[in-house]
């Protein structure tokens, strides 16, 4: 907000610029207002006297002192006396920003004014997004790697809604294939180990005592009907169903709804495999070698040619990926985001390589990869194995610390890094727990604002408090901080980079704890001072309720 002003203010002196001959309009567009990394250099600075210097140089060929340019362009700005308390030019040419401390104020009504919607649009733009995350095939409860991917998608997909987005999301899976053949075999033997007839259990199959409950189930419903089956479909159909029921319970316990849900197995019903396989080969991009069919990805930028086809006849990854992109350019969106484990890593740029070579916008489709989550306890690693049943589930993990938590923790770090999941810290309840500490500044405000009337002093009406009282250094970084919320919103959804939101939240949280440990809010012989810290500490509240619905996590008024 008090960012975008400035920006306007300098668009203005950079026209006025041009109309003095100072400049052209070359450079229109191509600067930015940013915050300094380092204490001292201003409120905001701008790159704009480097970037009109490079773009004059390319477009007459005479070199321009930045500097000189930066002179002049603060002679122009020196005029917005109510905005800027100081310019100062740094380095190659620089130009830092030292507000009025009386403006950060204007953060206290534009919070309570817009209210749920600070920091994010009001309308939507018009573009629809595809998020498809988790993506877990029905072989099992869903895992904490698959729980930090749905708390990542899910996130994304709320910052890409809070910035006018029309968002979708859906959720991609296979029902057939060796996994699901495997799970058939694995209820099947469990089912006969329960009747107490003899079995085999599959080589590498899943031995998680869920595969043992849905057995169980099968015999309460049907006894030992299926005892003399030779086809394993009974089993895998009743434990696909089992399955994937737990994985939509787990969804929705994590607040998390799918729009759409997407079978890989239609992709071969309807004829998109073989169609695509089709197009590639009209374009010279298919040929068959060692029984297989592959795919000249080595004409498409990469290294090697790759299989999509094994010589068994059964499609790689690759093959039905490429045809789901397809289907997803087809449906008319205008982005598709791919929130995927960083086991993709290696199909991914051929998946590209396909949708491009088909004649689709490959910039289109944005995919995020996540590493995987350590769980620590104790200071060692909790091994987990999904097949052997020693894994720890997401429902687990909501149990031992509450849905709240999880989705934090499971922001804490960029998607790209290891995270380390510390179940210790995850289950204290004081202000250790980071997310504890920021739910309890919302929960302590709330509280003050539910009780100032006790104390001697009324809100009252934000157009009678006297906000020119809050002048004390940390009252201004407070507000300095709220305003940047927008900005941050906004840079996170177009980044895909929800775990900004943590830090800043965790940043603001604090600076109001320290500053109720120093200072009294409310005190019935300051008045008018008491009212306008109530109101500042009231907009903080509801940045910090809007910041965590960001993220799916509550924002209690109480603890």
């Amino acid at each position: 907000m008090i960012k975008s002003q400035l920006k306007q203010w300098l668009d203005t002196c950079f026209a006025q610029g041009v109309e003095q001959g100072y400049w052209s309009d070359a450079a229109l567009g191509s600067f930015a207002v940013e915050e300094p990394k380092h204490e001292g250099q201003g409120d905001y600075a701008t790159n704009a006297a480097m970037i009109i210097a490079g773009k004059e140089k390319k477009a007459t060929g005479n070199k321009v002192n930045p500097r000189a340019l930066a002179e002049q362009f603060v002679e122009l700005l020196a005029a917005n006396d109510t905005l800027l308390a100081k310019v100062e030019i740094a380095g190659p040419g620089f130009i830092n920003f030292f507000l009025n401390e009386s403006v950060w104020a204007q953060v206290v009504p534009v919070v309570h004014g817009q209210d749920d919607f600070f920091g994010l649009a009001r309308e939507k733009n018009g573009q629809r997004v595809l998020v498809e995350f988790v993506s877990a095939n029905p072989t099992g409860p869903l895992s904490i790697g698959h729980g930090r991917q749905a708390v990542l998608g899910d996130s994304i997909a709320c910052l890409l809604d809070a910035v006018g987005y029309e968002v979708e999301r859906e959720y991609y899976y296979n029902d057939a294939g060796r996994q699901m053949r495997v799970l058939g075999g694995s209820t099947q033997a469990r089912y006969l180990e329960l009747l107490g007839l003899p079995f085999t259990f599959p080589e590498d199959g899943y031995q998680g005592d869920y595969i043992r409950e849905i057995a169980q189930g099968l015999i309460d419903r049907d006894g030992d009907s299926h005892k003399d089956e030779t086809d394993v479909q009974p089993f895998k159909e009743a434990a696909e169903k089992a399955v994937f029921a737990n994985i939509n319970q787990t969804l929705e316990r994590m607040g998390i709804i799918f729009d759409s849900y997407y079978n890989e197995h239609s992709l071969y019903d309807d004829g998109h495999i073989d169609d695509v396989v089709s197009q590639l080969r009209d374009k010279g991009l298919v040929y068959e070698k060692d029984g297989a069919t592959w795919f000249k990805t080595s004409e498409c930028g990469q290294e090697q040619d790759r299989v999509i086809i094994k010589s068994t006849g059964e499609p790689t990854y690759r093959l039905p990926d490429i045809a789901y992109h397809r289907e997803k350019f087809k449906r008319g969106y205008d982005w598709m985001v791919d929130v995927f484990g960083s086991d993709h890593i290696a199909t991914v740029p051929d998946v590209m390589s396909g949708i491009e070579a088909l004649g689709y916008d490959k910039s289109k489709v944005t995919v995020v990869l996540h590493q995987f989550v350590t769980l620590m306890r104790d200071g060692k690693q909790v091994k987990m194995s999904t097949r052997k049943a020693t894994f720890i589930t997401i429902d687990e993990l909501i149990d031992e610390v509450g849905i709240d938590v999880v989705r934090f923790f499971f922001l804490m770090r960029k998607a790209d890094s290891q995270l380390e999941f510390d179940l210790d810290l995850a289950a204290k309840e004081g202000k250790e727990n980071p997310v504890f500490y920021v739910q309890y500044g919302h929960a302590r405000i709330s509280s003050i604002l539910q009780k100032c009337g006790e104390k001697g002093v009324e809100l009252g009406s934000l157009n009678a408090a006297d906000l020119t009282l809050l002048t004390l250094p940390e009252e201004l970084k407070m507000m300095k901080t709220m305003a940047a919320f927008p900005a941050l919103v906004n840079d996170a959804a177009q980044d895909l980079a929800p775990h900004r939101i943590v830090p800043y939240l965790q940043e603001l949280a604090g600076l109001f704890h320290r500053y109720y440990h120093d200072h009294r809010i409310v005190d019935p012989a300051e008045q008018e001072l008491s009212r306008a810290r109530l109101w500042l500490v009231a907009s903080l509240c509801i940045v910090l309720r809007n910041g965590l619905q960001l993220i799916g996590v509550t924002a209690p008024e109480s603890m």
